[in-house]
């Protein structure tokens, strides 16, 4: 007997992009339009899933996958990684049958269930409990296994207080945590995960990753399509990566989260400051551009929480000395709070000084940031007199990362900075 839960093969799944409407500048234009309307409407319906076989209306047609193919073996948690609009989603909802492909093939084997739409099927007017059994049965679970598991769905939701209570008077949160806590209860063979783990707050989340570990551990399939670098290097063994609907790697995750995360070098684009008309300074010293790298020097375009950081400024002098200079790099939040400082004075052994042109490498072992974007701004004095000054020089996008090597996420709400520290326990029984 085979052993894969899902194969997919030249999957392909074509949608057409809208087109607008033409607008008539006179009366009789507008009527005309107008009892054209009906037929022009059914028309339209009929062009939304077909397409000429000549490619004639390419155009107006966009691929959300584009001859995807890769297998899941049975008791494999697979992670589904891309940017926002790769088809990450397009391929769980033909996984779940909600669509059709246009192209290619797919087998599953094994009862299958989808944690998608976290609280699809809710019904404001009643209660959670009613809610339980209403999307339980939506999501395919018997009232049998309902009653089985309803304990157990309410004290993992943590509202017991306000169960019999119209799900209309719960907040956004409460409602999303009871959402997710009938989802992850169910017990098929194929679970189909979308970014479910970032609903509810820090604790919750927690919670909720906690619970698809126990799910993985329990030997089931998954496929855990998530943005969350931690949670994906904790629960998957495997990557497949989709980039604008096409298959760019598969193997395994921690490959495939440095694939996804380090652009190619061919098209990696630095930061460039050669225009910038804001800088301060007398500009005999200029920085000429800033670039990230890992640790093997290799471009990305994001780095993850607690990931090495390589900030390699390119600059250029237009007279040369032999003048001690500094270089201060700071950083802040998007609102404008100072979060830390790069200081060569403080952190460079000996005095700095610049040849005629080069590039200096700010190295920072283990990122200390949150997920998020921040920014920094750069400056350079020279012999104290300040040459080259860039507010907001450059912008850094942030992604999650297994900063404590726990394989646990940290809480957003704690601050923006993490610091590496260490717990030890003395006692006596």
């Amino acid at each position: 007997m085979s052993d894969i839960a899902i194969r997919v093969e030249n999957l392909s799944k074509r949608y057409r992009l809208g087109v607008k409407e033409e607008k008539q500048d006179t009366l009789v234009g507008s009527v005309l339009a107008m009892l054209k309307r009906p037929g022009q409407n059914l028309q339209r319906l009929r062009r939304l899933t077909r397409f000429a076989d000549n490619g004639a209306d390419e155009k107006d047609a966009m691929w959300a996958l584009k001859d995807v193919s890769f297998e899941v073996k049975q008791g494999e948690v697979v992670g589904v990684i891309g940017r926002n609009g790769a088809g990450k989603s397009t391929l769980l909802k033909i996984l779940s049958r909600i669509t059709y492909p246009t192209a290619g093939r797919v087998e599953l084997h094994g009862r299958v269930s989808s944690l998608l739409e976290v609280g699809t099927g809710f019904h404001p007017e009643l209660t959670g409990r009613e809610n339980i059994y209403l999307n339980g049965a939506i999501l395919g679970m018997r009232k049998a296994e309902i009653d089985r598991k309803f304990d157990e769905i309410v004290d993992f939701s943590g509202i017991e207080k306000f169960i019999d209570t119209p799900v209309k008077r719960y907040s956004s949160g409460m409602g999303v945590r009871l959402a997710f806590s009938v989802a992850a209860h169910l017990e098929p063979e194929i679970l189909l995960v979308d970014e479910v783990l970032a609903v509810g707050d820090a604790e919750f989340q927690r919670k909720c990753l906690g619970k698809m570990e126990d799910v993985a551990m329990g030997g089931r399939t998954i496929l855990f399509v998530s943005h969350n670098i931690a949670a994906l290097r904790s629960l998957c063994q495997r990557g497949h990566v989709l980039q604008n609907g096409q298959s760019t790697y598969d193997g395994t995750i921690s490959k495939a989260i440095d694939h996804y995360l380090h652009k190619d070098e061919q098209v990696y684009q630095s930061n460039c400051f050669d225009g910038r008309k804001d800088r301060q300074g007398n500009g005999n010293f200029r920085f000429r551009s800033v670039s990230f790298l890992n640790k093997d020097d290799r471009p990305v375009t994001m780095v993850s929480a607690g990931e090495s950081l390589v900030l390699a400024l390119e600059f250029e002098q237009k007279i040369n000395n032999d003048l001690p200079a500094v270089i201060r790099l700071a950083f802040e939040d998007l609102q404008g709070q100072h979060l830390f400082m790069c200081l060569t004075r403080s952190s460079y052994s000996g005095v700095l000084r610049f040849p005629h042109k080069g590039i200096i490498k700010c190295i920072i072992p283990q990122l200390p940031l949150l997920p998020g974007r921040y920014k920094a701004s750069l400056w350079c004095k020279i012999n104290e007199i300040v040459e080259d000054q860039l507010e907001d020089a450059f912008y850094l996008d942030v992604v999650s990362g297994d900063f404590f090597g726990t394989g646990k996420l940290q809480p957003s709400d704690g601050g923006p900075l993490l610091v590496k520290h260490y717990w030890q326990l003395n006692g006596t029984n």
